[in-house]
């Protein structure tokens, strides 16, 4: 059932109005002006959104809301329109991105209170909000692809903010240019789709269209498209071997950290492979190498987690494991198990982000927890909103995480990649510990900020400290939606999902101790970091110390950027500065010009030769000439 409904264009409309004031007005306008309308037109969004949301959950299941726009590419037999449709799937992202995305902007208010480009950075803002709206509520493939590039334009722009340092500028520089290696795969993957449909008469990218003729593919083009697709998904949602841009992005203003790099651009290459999930099932060979690569992926980035130093590098890392449970469970076939953890990553990762800043703004920008500890006191709604997120991501119940994180890892096992499960039961018990060290380093023993700035350390305002109180509310209770089946409404929101992404069907059954391993591996974790960290604060030391070469390892990243420096970016700038700069540039294009010049310079010496300024001459000349003619027509014309 599809009802057109003319206010999804309100939700698109009201980030846009935002992106406009405060590109054109909201510098002359002042702060004041520009903190109403940055937030409050994502207020207005989320308002829209929700009506939008409830009007689709009166609906029977498997309703969609739907806006035709206009007309957008017709050449010769292949057409795409421009149009907005809410389903079930697109319907939860939406809130997502308005509800989450709204808090955040109130955050921002008094993040950015103190910095003089609040106009710009607002509209950046808002313009990442409208991408990512733009991506979400597409109705087809193009139009998604036009919000999937908008995202990382902004991401760019957000990242290098503070662009007068050149290490930001360089780090936003790495995120576009990484993107834009996924983009290409993603790009191809549309190329393979519209060429095989194509030559069935098929010449759309809409997605009902293409579910419907889905079967024309085949296996073999589904593999390639969704292969080529997965690309794009690694880049964009930083996953093995694309994933180096994102830690480098913390060096952005901490609530994009929060809005781009935990709740919701991340999370579009998540989405991306949910709404073509009738593509990948046709593919189930590029389904399984999604799950590998989510399951490794996790594991690898915990491993960095549990050494790093700096508050918001622990919080990227863990973003990037996250990210790989996300794509472990879409990869098993159970697309809504893989959304729901999306959700309540966006709750948990979110807070824990905003935290971070919290903790930041206290501390004057200090990011090193080896100069914290003792705040719980000093920053109580900090650190009580922050343990509460750190509960969340700890999966533990009744908190958010526990029930989308063991779908997913019930999800692994039954659809038969035990293997892949161990993965994530050990990346489970990683996480517990990593997050808990954040903790006690962060809130608890002995003090060890910097003198100078023990007497500034302050609480939020409330401005800052609402979104807080909001988002651990959400954290706590946001997993419940999905209770285990049996229980109330158990699995409510899988079976809401079912119609946009399908059912998932097990392979095997899993057992009541496979089921409660995930658990056990967080408590371990947790009491592992406890000991660690709090009773016996000394062994880390002494670890680090006596296992040296290990610990540095993973303090240094394995060295992963070093060997992409190596193996990638140095051979490329010597073959630029050698083969393309002495070569094509200096002798092709170069040669090209000089020959081009010396050639008119030539050709003037030898005019300027003949050109003698004698009348003899030129008569001589002028009589050979009268000759040649008469010739021509004596020896040619007549033929004598």
């Amino acid at each position: 059932m599809t009802v057109e409904f003319p206010a999804l264009a309100l939700i698109l409309l009201f980030p846009a109005l935002g992106v406009v004031f405060n590109l054109f007005l909201g510098a002359r306008r002042g702060r004041g002006v520009v903190n109403v309308v940055g937030p409050g037109v994502m207020f207005a969004a989320f308002g829209v959104a929700t009506w939008t949301f409830l009007t689709l959950l009166a609906m029977p299941p498997g309703g969609v809301l739907a806006m035709p726009l206009w007309g957008w590419i017709e050449a010769g037999s292949f057409h795409t329109d421009l149009g907005l449709r809410i389903d079930a799937l697109s319907g939860v992202m939406v809130m997502i991105v308005t509800g989450v995305g709204a808090l955040i902007h109130l955050y921002s208010v008094g993040y950015m209170a103190h910095d003089e480009d609040f106009a710009r950075f607002f509209t950046y803002m808002n313009l990442f909000a409208l991408s990512m709206l733009i991506l979400i509520l597409a109705d087809n493939l193009l139009m998604m692809f036009v919000g999937w590039e908008g995202v990382g334009l902004c991401s760019y722009l957000l990242i290098a903010f503070w662009y007068t340092n050149p290490q930001f500028a360089y780090n936003g520089r790495k995120a576009f240019v990484v993107n834009r290696i996924g983009d290409a795969g993603f790009l191809l993957g549309i190329f393979t789709i519209v060429a095989t449909l194509g030559a069935h008469g098929v010449w759309t990218l809409n997605f009902v269209e293409l579910r419907n003729n889905a079967a024309l593919l085949g296996v073999t083009a589904a593999t390639a498209a969704g292969f080529l697709l997965f690309i794009g998904a690694t880049g964009k949602s930083a996953q093995l071997p694309l994933y180096v841009w994102l830690p480098d992005a913390m060096v952005g203003p901490t609530p994009v950290s929060a809005l781009i790099h935990a709740a919701t651009m991340v999370t579009a290459g998540v989405y991306m492979i949910a709404r073509l999930g009738f593509l990948y099932t046709m593919a189930p060979s590029t389904l399984d190498l999604v799950a590998t690569v989510g399951a490794v992926t996790a594991l690898f980035a915990a491993t960095i987690a549990i050494v790093q130093p700096d508050i918001k590098k622990v919080l990227a890392y863990s973003t990037i494991s996250q990210l790989g449970y996300m794509f472990l469970g879409v990869g098993s076939g159970a697309y809504a198990s893989g959304i729901f953890h999306v959700m309540t990553h966006a709750f948990f990762k979110g807070l824990l982000f905003l935290c971070a800043g919290s903790v930041m703004h206290a501390l004057g920008g200090e990011q090193d927890m080896n100069k914290m500890g003792g705040l719980r006191k000093k920053l109580p709604i900090t650190f009580w909103t922050m343990f509460i997120a750190t509960l969340a991501i700890a999966a533990l119940p009744p908190f958010s995480g526990y029930f989308s994180k063991d779908l997913i890892l019930e999800a692994a096992y039954d659809s038969g990649h035990s293997w892949l499960w161990i993965l994530g039961v050990i990346t489970a018990g990683l996480t517990s510990f990593y997050m808990f060290r954040l903790i006690f380093m962060t809130f608890f023993g002995d003090s060890r900020v910097d003198s100078d700035k023990v007497a500034h350390i302050h609480e939020s305002p409330a401005v800052m400290a609402i979104p807080l109180i909001v988002l651990a509310i959400l954290a706590t209770v946001g997993g419940w939606v999905n209770l285990p089946d049996g229980l109330l409404w158990g699995n409510a929101f899988v079976r809401f999902l079912a119609p946009a992404v399908g059912t998932f069907t097990p392979h095997v059954e899993a057992s009541s101790v496979t089921m409660s391993l995930p658990l056990v591996a967080s408590i371990i974790g947790i009491a592992l970091a406890w000991v660690l960290y709090i009773r016996l604060p000394g062994i880390p030391f002494l670890l680090a110390w006596r296992l040296k070469a290990p610990y540095d390892l993973l303090l240094n990243k394995y060295y992963i950027d070093e060997l992409y420096n190596f193996i990638v970016t140095r051979p490329l700038f010597w073959v630029s500065a050698n083969v393309f700069n002495r070569a094509i540039d200096g002798f092709v294009i170069d040669g090209a010009a000089d020959g081009a010049g010396l050639a008119v310079q030539t050709s003037g010496q030898v005019a300027r030769r003949a050109e003698t300024g004698n009348v003899q001459h030129y008569a001589f000349i002028y009589l050979l000439g009268a000759l040649g003619i008469v010739g021509y027509y004596v020896f040619l014309v007549t033929g004598r």
